[in-house]
């Protein structure tokens, strides 16, 4: 069985992405683990599925490169908007299912193979510490931690430590370490089910500028992002711990396609 992919990056968290309408392919949790595999496979942080979905443009469905089917991705969300535009099921407004509900999305332009674009994403009430934690679920959980010197850190260790803890039960978190500049935050992400560190995480970018709203209260509402993979950015409607109106704004990229043999 052949099956052609397209992969794509955001902010350089990289995705394989597929056509499912027609395909309907159910993979396999070590056929999905191959194929992000970056030796034995193409190589990515996950895979995902465009499907139909009744009363959305489409359905999203999206596994780690475990090999498990997973939660919200943001970054995610806005590559499979780009896929959705480049195979002409969308103009430049999306509204679409993934496994934390609907969300609608922006395509504010194009550039050659980038496009930029805002994607909402649920609301959110930021609950009180859990282990001396800010612990957020923004469509994936996330910890977030603050710290000084961000870059030099080595967060493999650190997260590892917490991405495991009691305190996250089963399921476990990703980890953030966010450092609060002058006129941007600073973010490296942990991912669970890739078990290391990403170049960006949307939901975890998401997730570290409403703690950072919390712990500053008189923010302007929104937050430039700088990551390893590039810049973001997040804006949001605040009232002391409940954010609504929240948008992930950054670019999507199709780096190639292909076709692979299973």
């Amino acid at each position: 069985m052949k099956i052609e992919f397209y992969k794509y990056h955001g902010t350089g968290n990289d995705f394989i992405i597929i056509d499912n309408r027609i395909l309907q392919w159910k993979p396999e949790h070590q056929q999905v683990a191959l194929f992000c595999d970056r030796h034995f496979g193409i190589g990515s942080d996950g895979l995902m599925l465009l499907s139909e979905m009744k009363g959305f443009d489409f359905g999203m469905t999206y596994f780690n490169s475990d090999g498990n089917e997973s939660t919200m991705c943001g970054n995610g969300g806005r590559c499979l908007t780009a896929f959705a535009r480049l195979l002409g099921i969308i103009n430049t407004n999306a509204y679409f299912y993934a496994t934390d509900g609907a969300h609608e999305a922006i395509i504010l332009n194009e550039f050659n193979h980038q496009t930029q674009i805002r994607l909402k994403m649920k609301d959110v009430v930021v609950e009180e510490p859990t282990c001396g934690y800010f612990f957020i679920d923004t469509g994936s959980p996330h910890t977030i931690i603050f710290s000084n010197n961000v870059n030099r850190l080595d967060i493999i260790k650190k997260a590892r430590k917490i991405r495991y803890d009691t305190c996250f039960a089963e399921e476990g978190t990703n980890v953030n370490f966010v450092e609060i500049k002058n006129d941007h935050l600073f973010v490296r992400s942990y991912e669970r089910g890739v078990e290391d560190e990403t170049l960006s995480c949307g939901t975890g970018i998401t997730a570290s500028a409403l703690a950072a709203a919390v712990k500053h209260p008189d923010n302007p509402g929104f937050y430039n992002i700088k990551t390893r993979g590039g810049d973001l950015k997040v804006s949001f409607r605040q009232k002391k711990n409940i954010f609504s109106d929240i948008w992930l704004e950054g670019p999507a990229e199709m780096v190639f396609k292909g076709v692979i043999e299973i």
